[in-house]
């Protein structure tokens, strides 16, 4: 078996769900997340990549993406439904969030948990070469770190949360609490994206596992364990080049005549989750309607909603009062040809993303909670003429980096209205003012900074990122 010095450590592999006839994979590019953001720094380095490829059965065997191994671990159905669907995105996922929707505890999930964490942890160690450096991503994974220690103490191990930590109030919850911190503490550093979850880590560790704990360092057994906030970014200059092709500005004038060539255009790109405030964004944009502010002629709101975890009762459930409160705004206030709303579900690739970001003089990304939210990063470098408002919910992990953006809570319905009025009647230099901060700082701040911190923390060789190229 083929070893690497590199090994990434995530829930899925990066690659589309199906092969085209030639046989060859693709890198599977959804809006934000984890792929978008590894994906410029690992194609055409060699790694490798430990994931699920989708579906139950055996792991299949997959080619190399851009010179990067996919070595896939396999789930069978009782896992799917109990680590995936259960433990991880019915108990993690909303205790993570604040508990926007109120978590379920089940012995059943929690065992799954530990398998399947288990079998990443077997895969990692078969894959590592002597010393190499693993980095394992997210809230699936918690447990790989401990585990993957344990088989081979001589790895040099790398976590980092992308989700939000809760503060210990709501993770005292947790039924398994003290073994997921120790999990996490089985690597060398631990990263989040804002260091008020670092702060929240150090205090629950200190108050569950009773040992020293600053903001910075953890003491473990005869170890020392680095925490600290990591803010993942975007490969900013691909995203500037992507939206100033020829093909793009022609899509994105395309996009505005067929939306009827309103005066205003506002965007939001999710996917459809309780955590991003959808609902709440549709009802203060209805109300905007009914109160006379904003005209269904001159303005249009294009809702991007691509469905996750379908399987998950609650998210079925979201997804049937958000399209039933779609079709009330849109049968109350739109006309023949002219919708209030225009609503879409199916994924979108760059090109057209690239497209949407260039079109929306309004990009409204307002989460009730969110660890970073790439999309609102996106959005900012495609405006390459220094146009267009960033609507940003302060619970969102970009709020902190942009603070240019029109801050609003998601959860004040009147504040949201009049963070969208602002938005839409901002004086243009003002606008352009604050496009050309956030974007300055983009800059300073893109994926290979980002690589360049957190791997220059973990790899004190400094290899790694003279490999990666992220260290210029």
């Amino acid at each position: 078996m083929r070893q690497s010095s590199l090994v990434v450590v995530a829930n899925r592999l990066p690659i589309d769900d199906s092969m085209a006839p030639d046989g060859a994979c693709e890198w599977r590019r959804s809006p934000g997340g984890l792929v978008s953001a590894l994906h410029s720094l690992l194609r055409h380095t060699p790694a490798t990549w430990v994931g699920w490829a989708g579906g139950t059965g055996p792991a299949p065997a997959l080619p190399d993406v851009d010179g990067v191994r996919m070595h896939t671990v396999a789930l069978s159905a009782d896992d799917l439904r109990d680590h995936y669907e259960g433990f991880a995105n019915a108990t993690l996922w909303p205790l993570y969030h604040d508990s926007v929707e109120q978590p379920e505890y089940h012995r059943r999930w929690w065992e799954a948990y530990q398998r399947v964490n288990q079998r990443f942890a077997e895969a990692t160690a078969d894959v590592a070469e002597p010393g190499a450096v693993v980095w394992v991503q997210d809230y699936h994974l918690q447990l790989v770190p401990g585990l993957l220690r344990q088989l081979r103490p001589d790895l040099r191990i790398g976590f980092f949360l992308h989700v939000p930590f809760p503060p210990p109030e709501l993770f005292m919850q947790l039924p398994r609490r003290a073994e997921l911190l120790r999990g996490m503490l089985g690597a060398d550093l631990v990263g989040f994206q804002r260091s008020q979850a670092a702060h929240n880590f150090a205090q629950l560790v200190a108050k569950v596992l009773d040992v020293p704990a600053t903001d910075r360092r953890i003491a473990v057994d005869d170890r020392v364990v680095r925490i600290g906030a990591f803010p993942v970014s975007i490969d900013t200059v691909e995203m500037a080049a992507l939206a100033t092709r020829p093909d793009v500005a022609d899509r994105a004038t395309r996009l505005r005549h067929d939306l009827g060539s309103p005066e205003q255009v506002i965007l939001s790109v999710d996917r459809m989750d309780y955590t991003k405030g959808i609902e709440q964004r549709l009802k203060a944009y209805s109300e905007l309607i009914a109160d006379g502010h904003v005209k269904v002629r001159d303005t249009v709101l294009v809702q991007v909603a691509v469905p996750s975890r379908e399987r998950v009762g609650q998210y079925q459930i979201l997804r049937e009062r958000v399209e039933r409160e779609v079709g009330r705004i849109n049968g109350e206030f739109g006309r023949v040809g002219e919708p209030a709303i225009h609503y879409l579900t199916q994924p979108f690739d760059r090109v057209e993303l690239a497209a949407l970001y260039r079109v929306a003089d309004v990009m409204a990304v307002t989460p009730l909670r969110d660890g970073m939210n790439l999309v609102a990063k996106e959005y900012v470098a495609a405006r390459v003429d220094d146009t267009g408002a960033l609507l940003l919910s302060e619970f969102a992990g970009a709020a902190a980096e942009l603070p240019q953006a029109y801050l609003v809570n998601p959860h004040d319905l009147e504040g949201l209205k009049q963070g969208l009025l602002a938005a839409l009647r901002a004086d243009p230099d003002d606008l352009g003012a604050r496009m050309r901060a956030m974007r300055a700082h983009l800059h300073r701040h893109d994926i290979r900074a980002w690589a360049r911190s957190y791997l220059s923390a973990l790899d004190d060789s400094g290899s790694l990122l003279t490999r990666l190229g992220a260290a210029g």
